[in-house]
């Protein structure tokens, strides 16, 4: 007896690998967890965790439930419930998250917002007090 296939089943154990040496460009969505190795210039879309290793490299957008970067992105990442910069990651670009885990040693240059929710206006409006309280210091 053959057992029925419904594409509205899915299974967040499941892991998509992008492995080392290969190269995606264009838009990842997953259901299940991804895991990048190798290298994805564009978008990467999971509604459950996303692991970038430490050789992986993303340019691009981040969206999932949990973001682990070991690796280097360059772009935007936005973590429903936690980000985790291992130590030998390098992120740059601005991050989104309700928990935010920086290990020693890794590098982050950009802007962070903590509060889960991303609001456009209100980022633009941050980053511009910032960085005038920035340059205000800077002259002091």
């Amino acid at each position: 007896m053959l057992k029925s296939y419904s594409p509205e089943v899915t299974n967040t154990d499941e892991i998509t690998i992008i492995s080392n040496g290969v190269k995606i460009e264009g838009k990842i969505n997953s259901s299940g967890n991804i895991r990048v190795d190798g290298e994805v210039q564009g978008d990467i879309i999971s509604q459950s965790n996303v692991t970038v290793g430490q050789s992986g490299k993303v340019n691009g957008k981040i969206e999932a439930k949990v973001i682990t970067v070991g690796g280097s992105v360059l772009g935007t990442a936005s973590a429903k419930e936690k980000l985790v910069l291992e130590s030998k990651s390098i992120f740059t670009g601005d991050l989104f998250t309700k928990i935010l885990v920086v290990e020693d040693g890794a590098k982050f240059d950009g802007n962070s917002k903590m509060s889960g929710q991303k609001n456009n206006l209100e980022i633009k409006e941050n980053i511009a007090v910032n960085n005038k309280g920035s340059q205000e210091f800077l002259n002091k």
